[in-house]
């Protein structure tokens, strides 16, 4: 939703509540200069780079209404659950997230590092401008089984993120059921995917693993915007990041064949990491949830941005429709039918236009 290393325009003069909360909290002095710049990234929240003398930070703060054409409100009490997302996360594997330096839940506000883009590129960034790495991907699912196995079976963490309504605003009725009401011939498998990932309490889901969140920095990737941190089904995670390398196969044409592989690498590692239940079972959780989501980029209340051509759009119509009407039992069969309808197995360059 927002990631901490994209600039716009500077902006000397913030809101009076934000410089209050950096001295309350003792990130900066009384009188000290200090200099915001919005960044970009994101629909929910309010993010900006602060320059104080010697040192950078960040400071992000929820919004009520999403920044959608779509009706969509959430709760900003999610800001406090991203923030014990993070800080459950740094526990296990400490350079996947940003430092932790403040956070004011009433207000819903944290602060956190600042970490340049020079050295912390954006993946999505990274991605589109034909840098595919499949090391990368790898270290990507590795990370998130990780972090999902450390979190599987914690009953203290189950209670600590019952955050059930937040992700029904942010991800069950804007994904999932927003495209069963466009599709209603479809609504029925898009409403019982629906019920059985709000059914499903087995680990710390993120809820929002995306290129646009990860950054890949020196000793790994760093997740970001943890918003939708809920105890539930690990497979969205997954299938939510997958999804989004599907999705860019479309748009970066030249890499379609490195996408790909990225996406089944990162699977195969997250795979390797499930010790909390059968794989298989996990497995086709994951298979079922990958078309109800590419759907929803097209027709859910969250469009995916890139996707302006018309035909591609189709493509992911068609062929998520198939998916889900003939669920495939793994992800690697996904993956293979998708690669198929491309036309990238039998030609480089696709069955579609580039």
């Amino acid at each position: 939703m927002n990631s901490p290393s994209e600039p716009v325009s500077p902006n000397p003069v913030p809101d009076t509540s934000l410089a209050d909360f950096l001295l309350a909290h003792g990130l900066a002095a009384p009188g000290e200069a200090a200099r915001w710049t919005p960044l970009t990234g994101g629909v929910s929240s309010d993010l900006w780079r602060v320059d104080l003398p010697g040192r950078s930070l960040c400071v992000k703060r929820a919004l009520a209404r999403l920044r959608v054409a779509a009706d969509w409100q959430a709760p900003v009490s999610r800001n406090a659950y991203e923030w014990a997302w993070m800080r459950f996360a740094s526990r296990h594997r400490p350079d996947s997230v940003p430092e932790l330096l403040a956070h004011d839940a009433e207000a819903g506000l944290f602060a956190m590092s600042f970490l340049p883009p020079e050295q912390y590129p954006v993946w999505k960034a990274r991605l589109f401008g034909g840098q595919v790495e499949v090391a990368t991907a790898a270290a990507v699912g590795e990370l998130l089984g990780t972090l999902h196995a450390a979190s599987a079976g914690d009953a203290a963490l189950a209670a600590e993120f019952a955050t059930d309504d937040n992700f029904h605003a942010l991800r069950i009725e804007p994904y999932l059921l927003a495209t069963a009401a466009a599709h209603p011939d479809l609504g029925d498998i898009l409403q019982g995917l629906a019920d059985r990932t709000a059914t499903t309490p087995l680990a710390l889901v993120h809820g929002d693993v995306s290129p646009k969140n990860i950054l890949v920095g020196p000793a790994g990737p760093v997740l970001l915007d943890a918003e939708c941190a809920w105890y539930g089904d690990p497979a969205f995670d997954l299938a939510f990041c997958v999804n989004h390398l599907l999705l860019k196969s479309l748009v970066v044409p030249g890499h379609r064949a490195d996408l790909l592989d990225s996406a089944r690498v990162l699977a195969e590692e997250y795979v390797r990491c499930v010790d909390w239940e059968p794989r298989s079972a996990l497995e086709a959780r994951v298979a079922s949830l990958i078309p109800a989501l590419l759907l929803a980029r097209v027709d859910g209340k969250s469009p995916a941005e890139y996707l302006t051509d018309e035909r591609h759009r189709l493509f992911v119509r068609t062929v998520a429709s198939a998916l889900l009407r003939a669920p495939a039992p793994t992800t690697a069969d996904v993956l293979d039918a998708w690669a198929d309808a491309l036309g990238t197995r039998a030609e480089p360059g696709g069955g579609i236009p580039d």
